[in-house]
């Protein structure tokens, strides 16, 4: 085959030619970019999201008062003592002793202060056949978890001597050493887990060592990184471990997409007959370009999350933008050098009965399969349209009654653990015990009497308007001028009683009492508080996320593609999506529909944070494909072939890197659904599904059918968007061996 000099020009062109140009230095540059950042991340260390600090309104009020006055509140623990016999009570001799047996005990560790008897603070249920013995562990309750094993060895000693009586401990320190040892390598596991999983999948893929190491090796470099550069940034904005796991997730799935879109493009223009430099050019100007635009999509998308306000999610937001700009730089630039620098050894341990076929016909006829698809969608587009349609509103339709909380102990980790058991039985018998809410009381004389009497009147309108049974427990800071005020909330682990509980000591019991002092603050925290001021928050943040990624990605598919149908029609079908992920996440986790299929059960409800984080990720990450593409189809169009025959082509020869590239994103995250807590299931499937839906039905079907409804229109723009910038210009001008002459440079075919 003949080759031509394919001149082209544009951002991505421009740097995959002077990466293939000066490949040493590229690869020099990107290796000490990553050690730099790694170094200096690890010099600077990480800064994370101050529990405190994650809401704003009383929750984050009370945290700031705590802090200012520099309380110190240690980590509590519980110790639940329970007859299951009617006639043993609480006054019983046997369970006296059981109740010294527990204090001596725990007291003997020397890694316990302030322990209560229940005799002393009337901790006894209404039935009288449940106390609670309460201490605080010493030291700094961060790392509890890490001391509490002699105490929880201790109680489980005395459990043993009293074998008529349950005697179980409970707390935050029990809870996380609990989860760590049944559920601590979950993650860890899922993450060793995502590179072997996309090293398989490559190697199908490609058929060889070499070519399917390089994408894994260029989003593990990209990953590094940005865990440096988590670290600096870190200090403008606390990151957290979620937003570091959300990072490695996000980069493990671009980084290789963007690697294998670059890597199958050059794969085919060199089996079509270019030389090994033709083929890197057109490349980096056709798939480098879609990296670029699919990129700056995925950037967009992410960024959505800073509006939420919420520090968790701007943790999320930030690392997995960073990730994915890191991922897309070296993919335009380390990669073309390393292709340069392999040559054909690129195709070094080839994999028996996985040979590739060879030819300029293998690279043009692609997947068999999405031919055949193809020719019944392009010949009824259609009934295609409202087939693939209806089924996926079908799918979409269980949203409609999507019902979002933050999962209760029970719902994220079953009845399998121990502890939630005993969390369970110690609301049964106290409610609202196991998550009281706090009061945070700041006065400018905290003894003056005016103040002492609105606290014993809170204390005692508390029980009396039905928000709590009791016991409501003060303790004041004198020096500091602070007293935190603790109060059970009748609902216990029912949220939905429980925030009704917590609205009545918000809204009615405070402005009678401590509302009505001058210049005393008292903002209500805790676990149900700071769950209910999250929700508020998150909703609160939807419109404006939802509004700025949809706008943001409008613009950008306009300007990429210089189409305002294009750009219309590739948010609805995002949209449509993320609408089906919805409604498979509803079906699966409320309804419970084929829940047992994934290993989960319906809770009722999907975890709050879930459906504004998917909607992020899904719509930055659909961007991955749909620009891979679409850019497809109009190179296609430009190089003279009819809109039909275009989106024929533009499909069918990107079938075999957007099944390879949505099978490993699938089976990633699938990696996630197996986790053991319900929020991961949730989440893992439901990126998972979704991403199939995208890579399947929407591309495979919806897309090419949109688009041979719609001919030529594709196309359009209106006269007056002509004045905007015009960012087409990196696709290649010909074919292979074109029998025309070459054009200029920058010379494109019209439209």
């Amino acid at each position: 085959m003949g080759n031509r000099d394919v001149r082209v020009r544009g951002l991505a062109a421009r740097a995959g030619g002077w990466s293939a140009r000066h490949r040493w230095a590229a690869v020099g540059i990107w290796v000490l970019f990553v050690v730099l950042a790694m170094g200096l991340g690890s010099a600077a260390g990480r800064v994370d999201v101050d529990e405190g600090n994650q809401l704003k309104g009383e929750t984050h009020t009370a945290a700031q008062i705590i802090d200012d006055a520099g309380i110190k509140q240690p980590a509590g623990e519980t110790v639940l003592i329970q007859s299951e016999d009617t006639t043993v009570t609480a006054t019983g001799s046997e369970f006296r002793a059981a109740v010294a047996d527990v204090v001596k005990a725990v007291e003997g560790t020397g890694k316990v202060t302030a322990v209560t008897s229940p005799y002393d603070t009337h901790t006894i249920s209404r039935d009288g056949r449940s106390a609670l013995v309460q201490f605080d562990m010493r030291g700094d309750a961060k790392t509890a978890v890490d001391r509490v094993e002699p105490v929880l060895n201790a109680v489980a000693g005395v459990q043993k001597a009293h074998g008529s009586l349950r005697i179980e401990e409970i707390g935050g320190a029990s809870m996380q050493k609990q989860y760590k040892d049944a559920f601590g390598d979950d993650f860890q596991q899922a993450e060793y887990s995502a590179v072997p999983v996309a090293l398989g999948i490559l190697l199908i893929a490609f058929g060889a060592l070499v070519a399917a190491l390089l994408p894994v090796a260029l989003a593990i470099t990209a990953i590094m990184a940005t865990m440096g550069l988590m670290g600096l940034v870190s200090h403008l904005q606390p990151m957290s471990d979620t937003a570091n796991s959300v990072m490695l997730l996000v980069g493990m799935a671009v980084g290789v997409d963007y690697c294998l879109f670059y890597l199958r493009r050059e794969r085919e223009e060199r089996l079509a007959g270019r030389d090994a430099g033709t083929a890197l050019r057109i490349a980096a100007a056709t798939s480098g370009r879609a990296i670029i635009v699919s990129g700056v999509t995925v950037c967009v998308a992410m960024a959505g999350m800073l509006f939420t306000g919420l520090a968790e999610f701007e943790a999320m937001g930030l690392a997995s933008l960073m990730v994915v700009a890191v991922a897309m730089v070296g993919s335009v630039t380390v990669l073309p050098a390393l292709l340069s620098l392999l040559g054909e050894r690129v195709e070094k341990g080839r994999i028996p009965f996985l040979s590739r076929r060879r030819g300029k016909r293998a690279a043009d006829e692609g997947s068999r399969f999405w031919t055949a698809v193809l020719r019944v969608v392009l010949a009824r587009p259609l009934v295609s349209v409202a087939v693939a349609a209806g089924v996926l509103l079908a799918i979409a339709a269980p949203a409609l009654g999507m019902k979002t909380q933050q999962l209760t102990l029970d719902q994220e980790f079953g009845k399998s653990l121990p502890i939630v058991q005993t969390y369970d039985r110690v609301n049964e018998a106290f409610p609202g015990g196991s998550e009281p809410a706090q009061v945070v009381v700041k006065a400018k004389d905290i003894n003056a009497p005016q103040v002492r009497q609105a606290l014993a009147d809170f204390k005692r309108q508390a029980i009396a308007s039905g928000a709590s049974r009791g016991p409501v427990d003060i303790r004041l800071h004198a020096g500091q001028n602070v007293a935190l005020v603790s109060v059970p909330l009748v609902g216990g682990s029912d949220m939905d009683r429980a925030v009704k509980s917590l609205d009545k000591l918000r809204d009615e019991v405070r402005p009678a009492t401590l509302g009505k002092v001058d210049g005393l603050q008292a903002p209500i925290t805790g676990q149900v508080a700071g769950n209910h001021d999250f929700n508020d928050q998150l909703l609160g943040s939807v419109v404006p996320v939802f509004a700025f990624v949809v706008v943001f990605a409008f613009l950008l598919m306009l300007l990429s593609f210089r189409s305002l149908t294009v750009a219309v029609t590739s948010i609805v079908l995002n949209l449509l999506s993320v609408g089906a992920a919805y409604g498979i996440l509803v079906a699966v986790f409320q309804h419970g529909w084929g829940a047992s299929l994934v290993g989960a059960a319906g809770v009722g409800a999907i975890v709050t944070w879930l459906p504004l984080f998917l909607f992020v990720i899904l719509f930055g990450l659909s961007m991955d494909y749909h620009v891979f593409v679409v850019s497809r189809i109009r190179e296609a169009r430009m190089r003279g072939r009819t809109t039909t025959e275009a989106i024929r082509h533009g499909v069918v020869t990107t079938a075999g890197v957007v099944t390879s590239a949505a099978v490993i994103m699938v089976a990633v995250f699938a990696i996630f659904g197996t986790l053991s807590m319900q929020s991961m299931k949730q989440m893992g499937v439901g990126l998972a599904a979704a991403v199939l839906i995208d890579a399947t039905v929407i591309r495979g079907v919806l897309l090419p059918a949109v688009m041979a409804l719609l001919g030529e229109r594709n196309w359009y723009l209106p006269k007056w968007l002509h004045r905007l910038p015009d960012l087409t210009h990196d696709e290649s001008p010909e074919p292979a061996a074109a029998a025309q002459p070459a054009h200029e440079e920058g010379e494109r075919l019209p439209v």
